[in-house]
C-alpha cells in the first residue's frame, strides 16, 4: 500500500524533525530526551562495531562516556518509508566531538560521517531502533 506523497512528505518531516531532536538531546546532555526517541532495546553499528543496548546502557554510555557532543550540522537528509510503519533515513553529519572532561575548546575534534536511522512507529509513537554511523570524507 503506497502512501499519498503529501502524507509521505509530512511523515518525513516529522521524522528529520525528531531525528533533529535527538541530535539536540546529545548536545544538551538530556537523557531523557533521547530515551524518549528510542526504541527497546536498539542497535547501533559504528567504527567501534555493532552493538544491542536497552535504555539503561544507553543512560549509562550519555551520561559516562569518554566522548560528549559538542555540536553538528546535519545534511542531504533522505527519508524512505517500505512500509507505512517503519521509515528509514541517510544523512551526512557535521559533528564535533570533545572529551567528557575537556575544558578547552583546542581538544574538541571535528568528524565527517556517514549516517542512517530506522524508525518504528509503535503505539503511534516514532522510535528510532537502529541508527549508523560511517566515518567520511570532509567536504570541501
Amino acid at each position: 500500500m503506497s502512501t499519498p506523497s503529501s502524507l509521505a512528505g509530512s511523515a518525513a518531516d516529522t521524522l528529520i524533525g525528531l531525528e533533529k531532536q535527538f541530535w539536540q538531546s546529545m548536545v544538551d546532555e538530556d537523557t531523557d530526551t533521547a530515551l524518549g526517541l528510542l526504541d527497546e532495546p536498539a542497535l547501533m553499528i559504528s567504527a567501534h562495531g555493532s552493538m544491542r543496548f536497552d535504555h539503561a546502557q544507553y543512560r549509562q554510555m550519555a551520561e559516562h562516556g569518554k566522548f560528549v557532543l559538542k555540536d553538528y550540522e546535519l545534511s542531504d537528509m533522505e527519508v524512505v518509508f517500505p512500509t507505512e510503519g517503519t521509515a528509514v533515513m541517510s544523512y551526512k553529519v557535521r559533528q564535533v566531538m570533545a572529551p567528557r572532561e575537556s575544558r578547552t575548546v583546542a581538544e574538541r575534534m571535528e568528524q565527517h560521517m556517514s549516517d542512517a536511522s530506522v524508525w518504528t512507529r509503535k503505539d503511534g509513537r516514532w522510535r528510532c531502533v537502529m541508527h549508523t554511523e560511517t566515518p567520511a570524507e570532509a567536504a570541501h
